[in-house]
């Protein structure tokens, strides 16, 4: 945790980590967009998710956003990134507004290449901490 901007940000997202169905990775990708930003935040989003896409096998255009408007068990600013051929998970965020400014945290398979993210996201020009499972 040596590079770690926000730790209590980094420890919630270990948590949501624990084991489940799926082992998961995690990546916060921390911006200086703030509130009425949403549309470079969006923006931002979309790069991180194609650089996941990519590193965890899949060619981002094949890759859609699902933003959970027609359901209850989303929460807003909560997306996921699925296969436009049968709709199987690739990742999952949330956007969240923090001291006046958002946090992108995403979530994928482990199986895709952690290290390879990390860098191409700072490589991208964001400021990113990787989060692994267990």
């Amino acid at each position: 945790m040596a590079d770690v901007t926000d730790e209590d940000l980094y420890r919630r997202t270990k948590t949501l980590l624990e084991p489940g169905d799926i082992e998961l990775n995690g990546l916060i990708v921390h911006t200086e967009f703030e509130g009425d930003e949403d549309v470079e935040m969006m923006q931002a989003t979309l790069e991180a998710g194609d650089l996941i896409a990519e590193h965890a096998g899949h060619d981002p255009a094949d890759v859609y956003v699902y933003s959970g408007n027609d359901d209850s068990e989303f929460a807003s600013n909560q997306h996921q990134g699925l296969t436009i051929d049968g709709d199987e998970f690739v990742w999952e965020c949330q956007q969240l507004l923090r001291e006046g400014t958002f946090d992108v945290v995403f979530y994928y398979e482990a199986g895709a290449d952690q290290d390879a993210i990390v860098a191409d996201a700072r490589d991208a020009g964001y400021r990113v901490q990787g989060v692994e499972g267990t």
